[in-house]
């Protein structure tokens, strides 16, 4: 069972769907590129306060991003 936090998957699907680079992501939100790659490789999960713009950018809820792979 894989029992990750899906942010960063729904992160790079949605950026990748568009043709994005993570700095042109990133430049949506405000932080860098390294930022969003760090998202990515679940290596750490954005700020909190970002999380309402991610979820209106991607157009996932808050809750979907949180909710964990069963």
């Amino acid at each position: 069972m894989n029992n990750t936090i899906r942010i960063g998957e729904y992160i790079l699907n949605y950026r990748k769907e568009r043709g994005l680079s993570q700095g042109e992501f990133g430049s949506l939100l405000g932080v860098s590129a390294y930022a969003v790659s760090k998202w990515e490789r679940k290596l750490c999960y954005p700020d909190i306060f970002l999380l309402r713009d991610i979820s209106d950018i991607i157009g996932v809820s808050i809750d979907e991003m949180f909710r964990k792979n069963e």
